[in-house]
């Protein structure tokens, strides 16, 4: 537990103190200009290969390298066999996490894991703790190549002065800013190499919502937006989770986050819109599901569509409320009711996760219901943990599989999901990012 804290501590400091870390890198976000090289690292002691940049376990990150481990984990290397690149490995029994300066965008990372004359087991997450890799074994001697697609940003909005307004918590997170972060965990990770290329233009499933749906960047606390990519074939899809806890329509609006979105959306990109937890708190004249509500989901919704997107509405997850008979109390008033009403008036695809959670948190009754929400040691049933998170990216996907969505073709690790008959958290691994906060998310 000690050695979780002080890494916890360590990353914090780092990311508290961080300056924008190349000059190069902040003409590169302002000016437009195509970026296309690939990085490669070769991971331990042994020989090099060419073309590859050495990786020890003392290279810890640096505005002057642009790439490196981030401060407050104990890093072993090892070498053996003749394979320049995969003869060696990095490891650590704690996670680690290593940053490369990129400019934002879309991409492929390669991750080479195994060894030569061992076993391996290692979960792979980026930037604020969203899912890659998801449990990958090596058998004795085996070495494995896995590839995921992931999207960074940055606040700034290309082609004018504004920036998406960040909140204060924002600064110390992960995804606003010029690094491409990973985090390697699991009983006994070893990585041999890492290999980033721009990617080809994959299909970008922009996610807009609030506290549910985000990167949450701390334990016990997770969304189903950080679990969904861990379900789509890399290159192919990029998850872009641009979800902030706290947010409303009208906030994310204000706040410059659909604008950014859209500076970025492409003909065939997706929007999810997944709102109403903290719309309904909204109080005055003309705020209400029927009036504002719907007037800003429709505003989303034509918007995605000037830029060819293709908008999908999302109701929001239900709030872990039970009657004494058992069922789940509807909190959410008519907010769920007018997303359905929209979807129907415009002719957008819904996906009802509102009657979804409703089946799930049922079928899981009261007591097994509560080991899928931030119980830390607060009552919170509004927050999912990873495991409760986890389960509702099923629902989620399976959403899409149900009302066809395109991009299903792209869905892989997934072979259906019934939320009257969810899993037990005894099936769900996770192994603890070092990041945790006892502090609830903004629209509990």
């Amino acid at each position: 537990m000690l050695a979780f804290v002080l890494i916890s501590q360590s990353i914090l400091s780092y990311k508290t103190e961080m300056k924008v870390s190349a000059a190069l890198l902040a003409c590169i976000f302002t000016s437009g200009i195509a970026y296309s090289q690939s990085r490669k690292f070769d991971f331990g002691p042994g020989e090099l290969k060419k073309g590859y940049t050495q990786v020890l376990p003392e290279t810890t990150y640096s505005k002057e390298k642009g790439y490196g481990f981030l401060p407050g984990s104990s890093l072993t290397g090892m070498a053996h066999g003749k394979d320049a690149l995969k003869n060696d490995f990095i490891t650590s029994n704690q996670p680690f996490y290593f940053s490369v300066d990129l400019p934002e965008g879309d991409y492929d990372v390669k991750v080479i894991l195994g060894d030569k004359e061992g076993t391996s087991e290692q979960t792979v997450r980026a930037e604020c703790r969203r899912v890659m890799i998801y449990k990958e074994l090596t058998r004795q001697g085996e070495i494995k190549e896995k590839t995921f697609t992931v999207h960074i940003r940055r606040p700034e909005i290309p082609g004018t002065t504004e920036k998406v307004k960040l909140k204060p918590r924002e600064f110390d997170y992960f995804h606003w800013d010029d690094q491409l972060t990973l985090e390697f965990n699991g009983a006994n990770p070893k990585v041999a190499a890492v290999e980033i290329t721009r990617a080809k233009k994959p299909t970008r499933v922009f996610l807009a919502g609030n506290s549910t749906v985000v990167d949450q960047a701390n334990e016990p606390f997770a969304a189903w937006g950080q679990m969904l990519p861990a379900f789509f074939e890399p290159k192919k899809i990029s998850v872009a989770n641009y979800a902030e806890s706290g947010e409303t329509l009208s906030n994310f609006l204000a706040g410059n986050r659909l604008k950014k979105i859209l500076s970025q959306m492409r003909k065939g990109d997706y929007l999810f819109i997944e709102f109403g937890h903290n719309d309904q708190k909204q109080k005055g004249e003309g705020i209400g599901p029927f009036t504002s509500y719907k007037r800003d989901l429709k505003y989303f919704i034509s918007e995605a569509r000037k830029k060819g997107g293709i908008p999908v509405i999302v109701t929001s997850i239900q709030r872990r409320n039970f009657n004494e008979n058992g069922q789940i109390n509807e909190t959410l008033g008519d907010y769920p009711a007018a997303c359905r009403q929209v979807a129907r008036e415009e002719n957008v695809p819904l996906i009802d996760l509102n009657k979804m959670t409703k089946v799930l948190y049922e079928a899981w009754g009261p007591g097994e219901s509560e080991k899928a929400f931030a119980h830390n040691p607060q009552v919170d049933n509004t927050h999912p943990n990873p495991f409760g998170a986890f389960e509702m990216a099923k629902c989620v996907v399976q959403g899409m599989k149900d009302i066809k969505l395109g991009l299903t073709k792209y869905i892989i690790n997934f072979e259906g999901f019934d939320p009257a008959q969810p899993d037990l958290i005894t099936s769900f691994y996770w192994p603890l990012s070092p990041s945790k906060s006892t502090i609830k998310p903004d629209g509990n």
